[in-house]
C-alpha cells in the first residue's frame, strides 16, 4: 500500500525545496560531514570482504547539510564490480563521493581484515592468519587527484632485554651458552605509508614487519613454538627496537617508493609484569629515512628473519 502517488513523489521530487541545499542558521563550514561505522562488502581477489568504512566530506557555509544518500548510492554503485586492490575500490568511491556532493574535499576510510597463509618454520603447516588493514583514499584542494594511505597492522612476540642484562650481571656471567630469563609480552604494530602515487599492497607491508618482528600465528606445533621463543630471546626487543627495525625494513625494501612518500609506525606491547601499555611511534618521509639506512649500513642485521 502506498500513502503518495507516483505523480506525487514525482512532482515532489521536480519541485520540492532541496533542504540540504539550503542556508543554515549560522555559515559556519564545516570539516568532516558524512556517515560511519558503514559496512562495505568489497569484491577482492581474496573473495568478498567485508570492511567497517568511514565517508566525510567539507560541507561550506553556504549549505544546511549533505545529501546522505548520495553517499549510499555511490557505495551501491561500486557493489558489484570487481577491483584488484583495497587502495582501488577506496579512489574509486571518493571520487563518487565527491562527484556527488560537489564538494571541495572527501575521504574514505577503510578497516578490515584481509585472509594470509603463512607456513611454520619448522613443522612446515599452514596457518590461517589475517592481515589487519586500513585504507584512506582523500581528496584536497591543495593538490590534484587523490592522496592514497595504506596502514597494516601484525601481532608479534617481545622479550625486555633489560632483565636478561640485569641476570647476567647479578649472575657474574660473562658469556651465558643459553639466553637467560625475561618478560616476555605480545605486542602490536602496525605501519602505514602515504603518498600521491602508492604503487604498494597490503601483502607488501605484511612482508616487510614479519620480517622485522618475530611474528606471531595460529598455528604452531612445538618445534615452531620452541623456535620462536627462542630466537625472540636471542634477539629481545623493546618497542623502540620494533619500531626501528621496522624503519629500517622499510627503507630497504620501499625503494620503489618516491623520496616524498610518508611512513608512520606505531607499537603498543601489552606488558606480562606491568598494570601499563608500552606504545611508541614515528614518523618520516620515506626519503629521510633512506639517508639514515644509508648512513648505517654494515651496523647491524634486522632482528627478525
Amino acid at each position: 500500500m502506498r500513502f503518495f502517488s507516483e505523480e506525487a513523489h514525482a512532482r515532489t521530487m521536480r519541485n520540492g525545496p532541496d533542504v540540504p541545499g539550503q542556508r543554515p542558521s549560522f555559515p559556519l563550514s564545516l570539516d568532516e560531514v558524512g556517515i560511519a561505522n558503514k559496512t562495505v562488502w568489497v569484491r577482492l581477489p581474496q573473495g568478498r570482504i567485508p570492511f567497517a568504512a568511514r565517508l566525510t566530506v567539507q560541507l561550506e557555509g553556504g549549505r544546511r547539510g549533505i545529501h546522505m544518500s548520495r553517499m549510499e548510492d555511490a557505495i551501491s554503485t561500486l557493489g558489484e564490480d570487481h577491483f584488484p586492490t583495497v587502495s582501488g575500490y577506496a579512489l574509486a568511491l571518493v571520487d563518487l563521493l565527491q562527484r556527488g556532493q560537489q564538494c571541495a574535499t572527501a575521504c574514505v576510510v577503510l578497516e578490515g581484515k584481509l585472509p594470509v597463509e603463512s607456513r611454520t618454520l619448522i613443522s612446515g603447516r599452514i596457518s590461517s592468519d589475517m592481515i589487519e588493514l586500513a585504507c584512506r583514499a582523500s581528496t584536497g584542494i591543495e593538490r590534484p587527484g587523490c592522496r592514497i594511505a595504506l596502514r597494516v597492522g601484525v601481532w608479534h612476540m617481545t622479550v625486555c632485554p633489560c632483565t636478561q642484562i640485569y641476570a647476567q650481571t647479578a649472575l657474574a656471567v660473562s658469556a651465558p651458552p643459553w639466553p637467560l630469563p625475561s618478560h616476555s609480552q605480545r605486542s602490536r604494530t602496525a605501519l602505514e605509508v602515504e603518498g600521491d602515487e602508492l604503487a604498494i599492497e597490503p601483502e607488501q607491508l605484511h612482508r616487510i614487519l614479519r620480517h622485522s618482528l618475530h611474528a606471531c600465528q595460529d598455528l604452531l606445533k612445538r618445534p615452531d613454538e620452541a623456535e620462536l621463543v627462542l630466537k625472540a630471546h636471542l634477539h629481545p626487543q623493546f618497542a623502540e627496537d620494533a619500531v626501528r627495525e621496522a624503519a629500517r625494513a622499510v627503507a630497504g625494501r620501499l625503494a620503489h617508493l618516491p623520496a616524498a612518500t610518508v611512513v608512520r609506525i606505531e607499537s603498543r606491547s601489552l606488558e606480562s609484569i606491568h598494570l601499563h601499555d608500552v606504545v611508541c611511534g614515528f614518523s618520516s618521509t620515506l626519503g629521510q629515512l633512506r639517508m639514515l639506512a644509508e648512513s648505517e649500513v654494515g651496523r647491524g642485521p634486522a632482528a627478525g628473519g
